[in-house]
């Protein structure tokens, strides 16, 4: 009876241990996808503060400058597959739970049916572009100009875009704040880490994270001034965000520094697809 009941028990062990392998390679690949975007992104934000790009800083633009490298269409693809698996893990999240004593929560679920459904539209204009080799969706920027255009159109748009901008801002803020107080520990292994490692990981996890909820932040801003003007136009993407900084009393430092930051958040996404628990 005892060697039946350890039989079954193997067997219904092993395709959880299968379904967590995948899950896992899945997880790691998108946050390197990820890292890589930033990385670009970053990079093009710094080259429009020294004035030497006229390419969009956003994932329209990071997509452009990737296909202009050597073996262009692979990475592309490579890419595009990454975020596959990043939405992958993040659909598996929704459906089983993820690591942590509250994992199966509604709340964590909720919010990683929400990641999913982000990485799966994310994923999508990845494979479009690599399919077509064009930004058919348009800039960032237009893209939120046409969306904050349509919802003002519909009965209590101004009211939708307002809270729509209100909780980007506080999602930017709660990223800054979790990235400052380094919760981000709870999910690495960092008894893998060497003293040097963590470091460097604190510098990337703590500066990336907060530059990049603050151009959250910002963008909300401009999403809420948008409804309460209903001016669509004053709606800004990714790219029109990132140039504002350089517009403010300290000029294109500010925006060189917010770069610097999206560009140490690619780095520490890598960081993630290497020690994050998943």
């Amino acid at each position: 009876m005892n060697t039946s009941a350890m039989a079954q028990s193997g067997r219904s062990r092993a395709p959880r241990m299968a379904r967590g392998s995948v899950t896992e390679g899945a997880a790691r690949a998108g946050f390197a996808a990820r890292g890589v975007i930033y990385l670009l992104v970053g990079a093009l934000a710094l080259q429009i503060a020294f004035g030497g790009t006229g390419r969009q800083a956003d994932r329209g633009g990071a997509l452009q400058e990737l296909a202009q490298k050597p073996f262009g269409a692979v990475l592309l693809w490579a890419l595009g597959i990454g975020l596959v698996g990043m939405a992958l893990w993040r659909l598996s999240e929704a459906l089983f739970g993820s690591i942590g004593k509250d994992g199966r929560s509604a709340r964590k679920r909720l919010m990683a049916g929400v990641r999913f459904a982000f990485y799966v539209f994310v994923a999508y204009s990845v494979l479009s572009f690599a399919l077509s080799r064009h930004q058919s969706g348009g800039s960032s920027d237009q893209q939120s100009r046409d969306a904050t255009a349509r919802v003002l159109e519909i009965p209590a748009g101004q009211w939708l875009v307002g809270a729509a901008g209100i909780g980007i801002v506080v999602a930017g803020g709660w990223i800054a704040v979790r990235a400052v107080l380094r919760k981000y520990h709870d999910k690495l292994r960092l008894g893998q880490m060497s003293r040097r490692t963590r470091q460097l990981v604190d510098v990337t996890g703590v500066a990336g994270g907060a530059a990049r909820g603050l151009v959250f932040a910002v963008a909300g801003v401009f999403a809420v001034r948008a409804a309460i003007d209903y001016e669509p136009d004053k709606a800004k993407g990714l790219d029109d965000t990132l140039r504002t900084f350089a517009d403010t009393p300290l000029g294109p430092w500010l925006l060189i520094c917010v770069a610097a930051g999206l560009v140490l958040f690619g780095v520490f996404s890598f960081a993630m697809a290497r020690w994050r628990r998943v």
